[in-house]
């Protein structure tokens, strides 16, 4: 297999074939769910492994979740999987992120043999915790943020004939607010899992088990290659820059966010030393997430049609201080690290690249976390809203998307207000939020809700106080703004709300791109 040579048309045929299968999984994956959260929003990833543990394809899915699947694999492969097994996981000191993502990995096999890995990540609205819908603003250890999920045998191929451990899923079910929609989604990530097996089975009954395996080699070397060839063409030196966190939850003050991106011939280093240490609120990162944000940040020098695999971060190397916000150890509060910390390090990251490259000025920089749960329990809300992008020298950014780390929908205004006791009152973009210059950033949104009984409230967000910076001298974007009827909230915070109270969430806009005429 190893000295197995595939001429170029196959291994493009057989990377479409690979990226197809992580797609379809997707699909499955986002049709057959229950929760509006995966199968409205799409707040949900698929991906191929190879039998070392390393990805080979991945569905265009959320930037954050793609990035740190690697760790929750590797966390899998030390526990003996077996043909047949599904584990689950969701342990952010374990291979997952924050604990609402639930990952199940899948050994494929084909007759009997192990090829690689199917993995499905998918946040869960509810899993646990001391708040519905498992994201506190001011949880100060992880034991607060819900249920821990260690890497365990959801289902069993060899004891049990690929049928569910009842025990574990009886005591995931029984320490969440929503089982019915658990359980439901829970089914959907196991059949997108079996689907990759069923699809990678016929892929070698088609071409051969030695040309598959050497199709999962060669793209990744090609990738590689690829990826060493970008960071050739910019300039050798080291860039720095830093921004800031808006409070973690428990203080207020900013939080410093520092980098140094060293870029030597073909090969780039960053160093996330000088970043504040690890805090009492829930903004720290768990090192799989640190990763993810690096990853994506080199993803986005790349040409469009360099695939996304293990190959990208071959030439990467990322330091960053154990004990500190971005390498946070248990029992540290994590679940704001991978929505906001991680977009601010991917945020800062391309604020350093900058200066070697020209980039598009910073967007919105938040993902805009909102969740509403009964307050009597039974259902749990969670949404990110959309913002604007930064504007380019191609021309303006756009408006009303999502950015960075994040790439979801939202949930349409129909869907909410059929499967929540809320009722959509204002939904539109926050027009002039968009920084001034040469080419305008793009707006953000305005979107509220007003409560139709009474529920609690939990907000993540940043850029409140501080604009997402233009580019080339152009101007930032307007601050967002947190509102319950008339009152502003901090960016992080958690009330109770009644019945009548309206929420409203108005997002950032993006930087400018140079000087206006």
């Amino acid at each position: 297999m190893g000295n197995r040579r595939l001429d170029p048309v196959t291994l493009s045929v057989l990377s479409g074939a690979l990226s197809g299968i992580a797609e379809e999984m997707g699909a499955v994956l986002i049709r057959g769910s229950y929760s509006s959260n995966i199968k409205e929003r799409q707040d949900c990833s698929a991906a191929l492994f190879d039998a070392e543990g390393r990805m080979v394809a991945q569905a265009e899915h959320i930037p954050v979740h793609l990035g740190a699947m690697p760790e929750a694999v590797r966390a899998v492969m030390e526990k003996g999987p077996e043909p047949g097994d599904v584990f689950v996981l969701n342990d952010p000191y374990s291979g997952g992120t924050h604990l609402p993502d639930i990952t199940l990995v899948s050994p494929t096999s084909h007759g009997g043999e192990v090829l690689g890995y199917a993995v499905t990540r998918a946040h869960h609205s509810d899993v646990g915790g001391m708040s519905p819908g498992s994201m506190p603003s001011g949880s100060r250890e992880i034991y607060q943020e819900g249920l821990i999920i260690p890497p365990v045998r959801l289902v069993s191929g060899s004891e049990r004939e690929g049928e569910y451990v009842e025990d574990v899923l009886a005591l995931v079910l029984a320490n969440v607010r929503t089982p019915d929609l658990r359980r439901g989604d829970l089914r959907a990530q196991i059949a997108a899992n079996r689907l990759a097996e069923k699809r990678l089975s016929e892929l070698v009954e088609r071409r051969g088990r030695e040309t598959v395996l050497a199709a999962f080699e060669e793209v990744l070397s090609y990738t590689e290659r690829r990826t060493r060839e970008a960071i050739r063409g910019l300039p050798n030196g080291t860039y720095t820059a830093e921004s800031e966190l808006e409070g973690d939850g428990v203080t207020d003050g900013d939080i410093p966010v520092k980098v140094s991106v060293e870029v030597r011939n073909e090969e780039m280093s960053i160093d996330l030393s000088g970043t504040s240490g690890t805090v009492a609120g829930n903004v720290n990162c768990p090192l799989a997430v640190t990763r993810s944000a690096c990853y994506f940040a080199l993803r986005v020098l790349l040409p469009r049609d360099v695939p996304a695999n293990a190959g990208t971060y071959a030439p990467l190397s990322v330091h960053a201080p154990a004990g500190s916000l971005v390498n946070a150890a248990r029992p540290s509060a994590v679940v704001a690290g991978n929505v906001e910390t991680s977009q601010r390090m991917a945020d800062t990251i391309l604020l350093a690249l900058g200066e070697a490259t020209d980039l598009v000025a910073g967007g919105q920089g938040t993902m805009n976390n909102l969740v509403i749960g009964g307050s009597a329990g039974g259902w749990t809300y969670y949404e990110t809203i959309g913002g604007g992008q930064g504007a380019s020298a191609e021309g303006d950014g756009p408006s009303g998307v999502h950015v960075g780390m994040s790439n979801t929908l939202n949930t349409p205004v129909e869907a909410l207000e059929l499967e929540y006791p809320m009722r959509v009152t204002r939904y539109e973009l926050r027009y002039g939020s968009g920084g001034g210059g040469r080419h305008r950033g793009g707006d953000g949104i305005v979107r509220s809700m007003e409560l139709l009984e009474p529920a609690s409230l939990s907000l993540l967000t940043d850029r409140r106080r501080h604009g997402p910076p233009g580019a080339k001298g152009g101007e930032p974007g307007a601050v967002g703004q947190n509102l319950v009827n008339d009152e502003t909230l901090p960016p992080k915070a958690s009330c109770e709300l009644e019945a009548g109270d309206v929420v409203t969430i108005k997002t950032p806009g993006g930087g400018g791109y140079g000087a206006r005429n």
